[in-house]
């Protein structure tokens, strides 16, 4: 690996002033770094008590290395973890080491509440990640977080169901089209028992898909949407086959909610991340999912790409950012952090976390799906806006509200575009 293994490590928890715009807190750490004192981090992250029973785990071996650093930790869910973060941010008092998401690295990167990792390099290997995931925690040609896992966009077929109807599964990477025709194939032979899918143009990954397809992206590298209102329209209109009796019905959705109607056994397919593929056989209890490539709207695009949502950053108020840095490149990049955590934080990131990970089972099934669809992954988009999360969940709510018949496209295209030009000026 590099220098990271023969080092000891130094940091001191630090209060800070509030982080002013501008500042990289790269001279946080003004003493000469002492790899042998005795010292404290704190670390947070958001999860269940599994997560923390893995973290608990991954410390106990980080202190077998370094067994003069403490770390504090703290976890709670994610909407709260969030809330948390904003106010610390505010008074300057961020933990050292941090659970972070590609979604807030404007919010973060920014103001300066993060660390330019650039300014630790020394302390942290970057060899180990491809520049596309890298990609996913970079803003303005600084690296300000590193991505733990990431996951694709898939589509998840239930095996037991076709098998139930005597049904073929679908193929990968076809148009839309002939997956629609597939999917009212699946509506019509169970006679509305089973459905062929959702609609899946309430997802805005689908329609960010279609635009990655066409060389576009949701936004742009300023920060603004990356379409127009009459393409958020084709898209949207482009459903209402599916809303008219291909689709599980919107309102069947509502009674079993938050149950998704594959995790129901409700619909035959599914689109999401692959790493959901664990949760949808616990919910739906089937014996076989297989994970085929979504449609795509142009074929031979690179339309897909390594979505590193999940990262760890570096506070810029912390007093020791080397140390920071190496507990940091332990969860990234540690064998050790391969093997405890296997896929959980989505596929291993780094080749050297990759290294101490086993992959079996339905690990060993996601990276099968990763590895076959490896021709269509193209460059990391660009950093998301700050606000993506309130705009995903409008995009997802005005689709159900398409589903139930409660607006026009017309009217769902208008609502959007107004909530997005409050939460983008």
């Amino acid at each position: 690996m590099f220098a990271r293994r023969g080092l000891g490590a130094a940091a001191l928890v630090g209060a800070g002033a509030l982080i002013l715009a501008g500042c990289s807190g790269a001279d946080s750490g003004s003493a000469e770094y002492d790899p042998d004192a005795e010292v404290e981090l704190s670390f947070a992250f958001w999860g269940n008590d599994d997560r923390a029973d893995r973290y608990n785990q991954l410390i106990e071996a980080f202190n077998e290395e370094y067994p003069n650093i403490t770390i504090n930790v703290t976890f709670t869910d994610f909407p709260s973890y969030w809330e948390k973060r904003a106010t610390e941010a505010a008074g300057g008092g961020l933990p050292d080491v941090f659970q972070f998401s590609d979604s807030y690295l404007r919010q973060y990167a920014e103001p300066g509440h993060v660390l330019d990792l650039g300014t630790v390099s020394d302390y942290v290997d970057f060899s180990t990640f491809s520049d596309a995931l890298l990609g996913t925690g970079r803003l303005n040609d600084t690296q300000w977080s590193l991505p733990t896992g990431y996951s694709m966009w898939a589509n998840f077929i239930n095996d037991d169901l076709l098998a139930e109807y005597d049904l073929a599964a679908p193929e990968g990477g076809t148009s839309f089209d002939d997956f629609d025709a597939w999917m009212a194939d699946v509506t019509d032979a169970s006679g509305g028992e089973v459905y062929g899918g959702t609609d899946y143009t309430q997802r805005i990954q689908t329609f960010e898909l279609v635009l990655r397809a066409n060389g576009q992206n949701l936004y742009t590298e300023d920060g603004q949407l990356g379409f127009t209102e009459d393409e958020l329209r084709d898209y949207w209109a482009s459903g209402d086959d599916l809303r008219e009796g291909i689709a599980v019905p919107q309102l069947e959705l509502e009674e079993i909610s938050p149950v998704s109607g594959f995790g129901a056994q409700l619909t035959a397919s599914e689109m999401s991340w692959s790493n959901f593929l664990g949760g949808y056989l616990a919910d739906s209890g089937a014996e076989s999912i297989s994970i085929v490539a979504p449609p795509t709207a142009v074929e031979g695009s690179q339309d897909l790409y390594q979505q590193g949502g999940l990262q760890i950053a570096i506070a810029a108020n912390t007093d020791q950012p080397e140390a920071s840095a190496i507990f940091l490149d332990y969860i990234v990049n540690s064998p050790e952090a391969g093997e405890i955590f296997g896929t959980t934080l989505g596929f291993p990131a780094s080749s050297s976390k990759l290294e101490g990970t086993t992959l079996e089972g339905v690990d060993k099934q996601v990276a099968d799906y990763i590895a076959s669809v490896e021709d269509r992954v193209g460059a990391a988009p660009p950093v998301p806006v700050i606000g993506y999360g309130s705009l995903e969940q409008t995009f997802w709510e005005l689709g159900k509200s398409l589903g139930l018949g409660a607006i026009t496209v017309d009217e769902a295209v208008e609502a959007f575009f107004a909530e997005a030009d409050v939460i983008l000026e």
